[in-house]
């Protein structure tokens, strides 16, 4: 039997701030569940990549831009931005403590050990629409992968990210011409919309085909200048 249709095996399993999270190995792949809901995987990469790459390319060449980026989930997104020179620092929330000791000391470490080494790095446990609300820091880009998509929210709590009040926090922590990029699973016209109504500009959406079903998308935005 191939590796494809072995059962998963749980890795480990805790109840966190916000539910039930696991971590298993299903073949070769490390997975992460939250609540039932499955999150993400260590199959591809290539959106959570691009999420970081589209940010940085908005900025038009500004000199060692702060990047945020939202949710550490299996570190594609982190891992990619280390390895840029280019970013100043790099600030990564993530509001699960198992899946920050994943990373730390766990079997998600062979994929972010040299990324939490770097010393532009700054990890902050806490929850993502809190810190948005109320940090005093500012950043040349946001880039949020915490849900499946505006549409698609791990937690209801997480819903207000999305809407005008949210989308208000994440331009005020941004700099004048600073860029929101955020991942979905599906492009969401309507939330391209919300973007424009909340007074970004330069909406635009960029998709990253997948083998079966619709595109995973960036939905990228601009504060004005």
């Amino acid at each position: 039997m191939t590796a494809a249709y072995d059962s998963p095996v749980v890795l480990d399993r805790r109840d966190g701030p916000y539910g039930e999270v696991v971590l298993r190995r299903h073949g070769s792949l490390l997975q992460i569940i939250a609540n039932g809901c499955f999150l993400m995987d260590t199959s591809d990469g290539r959106s959570e990549r691009l999420l970081v790459d589209a940010a940085y390319d908005a900025l038009d060449g500004r000199p060692d831009p702060k990047v945020l980026i939202g949710g550490l989930g299996v570190g594609f997104s982190l891992a990619h931005a280390a390895t840029d020179a280019r970013w100043g620092r790099i600030t990564v929330v993530e509001r699960e403590p198992a899946v920050v000791d994943w990373h730390r000391r766990g079997p998600l470490a062979e994929l972010t050990a040299d990324a939490l080494a770097d010393a532009r790095t700054e990890i902050v446990q806490t929850d993502l629409v809190r810190y948005v609300n109320e940090t005093s820091d500012t950043f040349d880009a946001l880039c949020l992968d915490i849900d499946n998509g505006p549409g698609w929210t791990v937690t209801e709590d997480n819903d207000s990210l999305y809407s005008p009040t949210g989308l208000a926090s994440c331009a005020r922590v941004l700099r004048p011409g600073g860029v929101l990029a955020v991942w979905s699973a599906t492009p969401s016209p309507e939330f391209e919309g919300s973007l424009r109504n909340a007074g970004f500009q330069q909406v635009r959406t960029e998709e990253v085909p997948v083998a079966r079903g619709v595109p995973d998308a960036v939905h990228l935005a601009v504060r004005p200048g």
